[in-house]
Parts: structure tokens; sequence; C-alpha cells
């Protein structure tokens, strides 16, 4: 977890995104012990925070504080990794079920490198928190461009959430709203997809294991 402190406006970059980016992947992580902690620094980033973003954040912050610890664990199980249109793991929706999504991750990994810092072991590299976290605290273009060539996917799960109701979908409109306005085309794509699926390929694959940090044993499902 970063602390706010180590947030420093970086050439081309807005701090506000930054701030935007970081609270909303505290939020969006698994609520785990450390659930009440995290809050705490979301309220930290907040207060930094103008305008609409604030009031989004504030809105999930506020449901999870409410919410009791183990109804809140299984609804995050049952919206993220139950329901594929709610899916985090923004290269399932450009790759889908295909030989392409593995390059499509690796290509996540090598960004991460490149900016100095190793992908994190136990969570996979194009998990929506993992992105906005790094954008928040490691290379602010470089993350930036990573959630801008998958605005649909992320268009996706925000209109998925929004539809179930979840409070999840206030931080996902919030991220949007850091990035350019979908375009027409992107909208016609987002839109397409959520009907039809991803891409899919019957032969020929090779199997992905896929964990949602925190790593949860099948006993805690």
């Amino acid at each position: 977890m970063r602390l706010l402190s180590r947030i420093r406006p970086a050439p081309g970059a807005s701090l506000q995104d930054r701030l935007v980016w970081q609270a909303a992947s505290l939020l969006l992580a698994y609520p785990d012990e450390a659930l009440t902690q995290r809050l705490d620094t979301v309220e930290q980033l907040r207060a930094h925070v103008t305008g609409r973003a604030s009031d989004l954040l504030g809105r999930t912050a506020a449901a999870l504080r409410e919410a009791d610890p183990v109804a809140a664990a299984t609804s995050y199980v049952d919206v993220f990794d139950l329901r594929r249109r709610s899916t985090m793991y923004l290269t399932y929706w450009t790759g889908g079920d295909t030989r392409n999504r593995g390059s499509e991750i690796h290509a996540f990994a090598q960004v991460y490198r490149a900016a100095g810092a190793e992908p994190p072991v136990g969570e996979m590299p194009d998990h929506l928190p993992v992105v906005l976290e790094f954008a928040a605290t490691v290379d602010p273009e470089a993350g930036r461009r990573l959630l801008v060539e998958h605005r649909v996917p992320i268009d996706v799960l925000r209109e998925a959430l929004t539809e179930a109701g979840s409070p999840y979908a206030h931080t996902v409109d919030a991220v949007c709203g850091t990035l350019p306005a979908a375009t027409d085309q992107e909208l016609r794509r987002a839109a397409r997809l959520a009907q039809d699926g991803p891409p899919a390929e019957a032969i020929g694959l090779q199997p992905f294991t896929l964990t949602v940090p925190p790593r949860r044993d099948e006993g805690d499902r």
C-alpha cells in the first residue's frame, strides 16, 4: 500500500487523477481484514480530491464501512469472480479465451518492467486494481496509456456493476472520469462486447490460473 505522501506530481500527469487511481485501487481490492485500514487511507486521499470523483469514491467507501464483513467478502466473490461481465481482468475482453490473451497479459508485465517495477506476485498484471496502483504510484503516463487502451473493458465493467446495483460501480465510474470521453466507436464496441461476450477459441488453448488478490482458499468461497 502506498501512502499519500509518496504520490508526487509527474510531468504531464494530473495529481487529481493519480489520487483517484490510488483510492480506486484500494476500494476494488478484496475486502479482507485490512479493509478498515484501506478505507482510512482512502479518506486521506479523498481529502485532496475535488468534484464528482470524491463523491463517487465516498459512496463506495461508505457502503463498505457499513457492510457486514462476511457479506462484503461474499458479495465481492459473487460480483467479480463468478460473473464474466464484471471481471476486472482487462485482457479477458480483448483476448478472451484465445491464445492472444497470453501475449496481452505478457505485454502488461513488460510495461511494468520497463518502468522499473516487477509485476506483483500472486496477482495478474491486467487486474484493474493492479493497473490503477501502477498508474498512481509508479509510472502515471504508462499507466494512463494502459487504462485508455482498455477503456472499452472498463466501460463494460462499469455498466455491469451499475446494472447489478453494486457499490463498486461508483468507483469504476470515478476511474472512467479520469479518462478521455469514449468515442462513438468505443461505445458501440462496448455494447457489442456486453451482448456477445469476449473472443473465443475452441482448440489449442493453454490454461491460465487466475488469482484475485489476495489468495482465498476454496473453503472461503
